[in-house]
C-alpha cells in the first residue's frame, strides 16, 4: 500500500456531478475498517462499467453522497474482516464492493459485504475474474432463472459488444442456444462472432425486427436479452416468436423501453424483468457453483480487451462513457 503510512491509500474520488474526465480526482484516503458482517479487501483488478458512468453523472439510483470512490465489481486479496465474519486472511476473492457507501474498487483496498465475495474460480487470473461476476450472475438470473432458456432456441442479445452483452452472448452460446449478437458495426460484429455468436446483425443497417426475423428463418426470436432499452428495444420486440421472452436488463440507451400491451397480448409474448439483486446467499453459492462449472469445463471464458493502471482511470472512464470501448475494460495496480 502507498501512503505516508499503513492507514491511508490512493482512491479515485468523484467530487462532482459530470463526465468521468471532469469530475474524478486522485485522493489519499483512510483505509476503511470493515464493519459487522465485512470484508476489507486489497483490489488487484477492479472492473469498469456503465454504472461507473452513471455515477459519474450522478445519475445512478445507488449514487452516495459526494465525495465518493465509484467502483462496482473488483478482484483482490482479504486484508480484514468484521465482526462476525469468518473468512481467512489472504483469501483471493471476487466481488461486489460497497460502492452505495462511498467504498467502491477505484481505490488501493475497499470494502465489501462478506456475503458478496466469491472464491475467484480456477482458470480466471485478476483481470478476468474482476469483469466477470456482476455480468455472468446477471446473464445466469436472466437467461436461466427468468428466461427458462432451452437448448436450440434463438437468444438476441442487443449491445452484444459491451460487458453486459459479452456475458449474455457467451452463457446462451453455453447453454446451447443459437445466438444473435446486435450490434453497431462491423468491428463489433467480428468481436462478437470471435465470442461464439452465430451471427451478428447491425441495428445500424435499418429496421432491427426484419433482420433479427430473417436471421431466424423467418420464425422470430424466442428470447431477447436486452441491457440496452429505448428504442432500439422498442424496435427488436417486433421480432419475438410465439411464447417469446424480452428480458429487460438494463437501460443503456437512458431509458427503460414503451411497449404496447395489446402488442404482447397478440402474439403471444412476454416482457419479463431481471434483476440480479435480492437473491438468497443460497441461491447465490448455486449460481457461483454453476458459472464455475462452465468455466472449468471450458464453455466460459472472458473479454478483457484492455487493462488500463490506476492512473489511466479518468480517460478509461471516459471511453466507456463515449461508446468507444469494444469488450470489457479492466482497471490493474
Amino acid at each position: 500500500m502507498s501512503g505516508s503510512d499503513a492507514t491511508t491509500m490512493r482512491a479515485w474520488q468523484v467530487t462532482g456531478a459530470g463526465e468521468p474526465i471532469d469530475v474524478l480526482r486522485a485522493a489519499e484516503v483512510a483505509v476503511p475498517d470493515p464493519g459487522p458482517g465485512q470484508i476489507r479487501v486489497r483490489v488487484t483488478a477492479a472492473g469498469i462499467g456503465l454504472p461507473d458512468v452513471l455515477m459519474c453523472r450522478g445519475t445512478y439510483p445507488l449514487t452516495p453522497p459526494l465525495p465518493f470512490t465509484p467502483g462496482q465489481e473488483a478482484a483482490g486479496v482479504i486484508t480484514a474482516v468484521g465482526a462476525g465474519v469468518e473468512r481467512a486472511i489472504g483469501s483471493r476473492v471476487m466481488f461486489v464492493s460497497a460502492f452505495y457507501d462511498g467504498h467502491g474498487s477505484f481505490a488501493e483496498q475497499c470494502l465489501t459485504l462478506a456475503a458478496t465475495a466469491f472464491a475467484v474460480p480456477d482458470g480466471l487470473d485478476d483481470a478476468e475474474a474482476a469483469g466477470f461476476w456482476i455480468p455472468h450472475l446477471t446473464a445466469w438470473t436472466g437467461l436461466v432463472e427468468r428466461g427458462c432458456i432451452r437448448a436450440g432456441e434463438s437468444l438476441a442479445v442487443l449491445g452484444a459488444a459491451g460487458g453486459s452483452g459479452i456475458a449474455a452472448v457467451q452463457l446462451g452460446r453455453a447453454l446451447g442456444a443459437r445466438v444473435i449478437a446486435v450490434v453497431g458495426d462491423d468491428e463489433r460484429a467480428q468481436f462478437c462472432l470471435g465470442l461464439g455468436a452465430d451471427v451478428a446483425v447491425k441495428h445500424t443497417d435499418g429496421p432491427l425486427a426484419p433482420a433479427l426475423r430473417a436471421a431466424t428463418d423467418g420464425r422470430g426470436v424466442d428470447v431477447i436479452y436486452d441491457p440496452v432499452g429505448g428504442a432500439m428495444a422498442e424496435d427488436a420486440v417486433g421480432s419475438l416468436a410465439r411464447n417469446g421472452r424480452h428480458l429487460l436488463v438494463g437501460f443503456a440507451a437512458g431509458r427503460w423501453p414503451t411497449i404496447a400491451a395489446h402488442d404482447l397480448v397478440i402474439a403471444n409474448t412476454s416482457i419479463v424483468g431481471v434483476f440480479a439483486g435480492g437473491q438468497s446467499q443460497s441461491e447465490l453459492d448455486e449460481t457461483h457453483r454453476a458459472l464455475s462449472r462452465l468455466i472449468a469445463d471450458g464453455s466460459l471464458r472472458n473479454a478483457v480487451t484492455d487493462t488500463p493502471t490506476f492512473a489511466e482511470l479518468p480517460s478509461a472512464l471516459q471511453r466507456l462513457a463515449d461508446r468507444r470501448v469494444v469488450g470489457k475494460l479492466v482497471m490493474v495496480p
